[in-house]
């Protein structure tokens, strides 16, 4: 499913402009693997989730980790491909896959509100 997107809500900037979003257990545990890239402004929101690996992802991303009121828990910027493991997030609920950089020009603080719309 597409077409919703991320705002932080202290700055009012956008985090995506479209959110992919899986809806089987098998889409979430696949998300961004094998592709090429991410385009600016895209990402995938992955609900439930509390981790993620790196592995046969091609390309770098930010992750945002949220509990269930969308939240920020975590916040890990330019996750290197083929990193690995990224540890769970203790009270996540779900995470924001984004385009690397994404996140740069944005002070996100555990505890903002990202409004998912």
């Amino acid at each position: 499913m597409k077409g919703r997107s991320a705002v932080h809500e202290r700055s009012g900037k956008v985090l995506a402009e479209e959110l992919e979003m899986p809806r089987t257990m098998f889409g979430r545990g696949v998300g961004l693997m094998f592709r090429k890239s991410l385009d600016p402004g895209r990402g995938m929101w992955i609900v439930p989730c509390n981790g993620i690996h790196m592995m046969f992802m091609n390309f770098p991303i930010d992750a945002v980790f949220l509990d269930a009121r969308e939240r920020v828990k975590k916040v890990y910027r330019k996750l290197p491909a083929w990193w690995g493991i990224v540890p769970l997030e203790w009270g996540a609920h779900s995470v924001l896959e984004l385009p690397p950089n994404s996140t740069a020009a944005i002070d996100l603080q555990r505890g903002d509100q990202i409004l998912i719309q």
